[in-house]
């Protein structure tokens, strides 16, 4: 199990009607290039080739078109960042909560979800935390809390019609902390349900 700063980097967000973090987009990178040698990314052609490259992916599509149709319609990358320190402070908090909706078929990204989260039980982020990841105090000042932020989610994913039982998708991780550890235990914390969806997950590190 990594720990908080294992999979971090620096949230450089985009400017324009769509932003989200830039490291979604490099985990999105790895989703494609460490998932296509185990056979989960299958069956795709020259049109998404050039999808791939005008977002940078760096896979290798003549690995790809010899596989027979994949298993997962969207990949959902995920990556928090959370409250720390040195030592570090606890309970942690999810303080950025962003998903990219990645289409597995045309490699498209479809739609994302971002939003800052206001801790509640260390409100105050250390000099460390904001030097890690990016996020510094306005950020999440006045930001919704997590549960507020989960029932969104929960929109999100039935918007995007990603709660349809014949949808089959599935979140992508770079190491199990984000769902394993960070997730469910604030939500144990604090009270809070788990939903389902987040018990699956693909682990870009394994």
């Amino acid at each position: 199990v990594s720990d908080a700063s294992g999979c971090s980097m620096i949230a450089l967000l985009h400017t324009g009607a769509a932003k989200f973090p830039q490291n979604l987009l490099s985990r999105a990178r790895q989703a494609v290039s460490l998932l296509l040698p185990t056979g989960v990314l299958k069956g795709f052609s020259s049109i998404v080739s050039r999808k791939l490259a005008s977002h940078g992916f760096g896979a290798s599509m003549a690995a790809m078109s010899s596989f027979p149709p994949q298993r997962y319609h969207y990949f959902l990358v995920l990556d928090f960042e959370a409250t720390c320190d040195k030592p570090q402070i606890h309970p942690q908090e999810i303080i950025e909560f962003p998903i990219l909706k990645l289409n597995g078929r045309t490699m498209e990204i479809e739609s994302t979800f971002h939003m800052y989260v206001q801790p509640v039980v260390h409100p105050q982020l250390t000099p460390f935390c904001t030097e890690l990841t990016g996020i510094i105090q306005g950020m999440v000042d006045g930001q919704p809390s997590l549960q507020q932020v989960l029932e969104r989610v929960d929109e999100w994913m039935a918007k995007e019609g990603l709660l349809d039982p014949s949808v089959k998708s599935i979140f992508v991780t770079c190491g199990d902390w984000d769902l394993k550890v960070m997730l469910p235990g604030q939500c144990q914390y604090l009270g809070l349900p788990v939903a389902d969806y987040f018990k699956q997950w693909i682990n870009l590190k394994k």
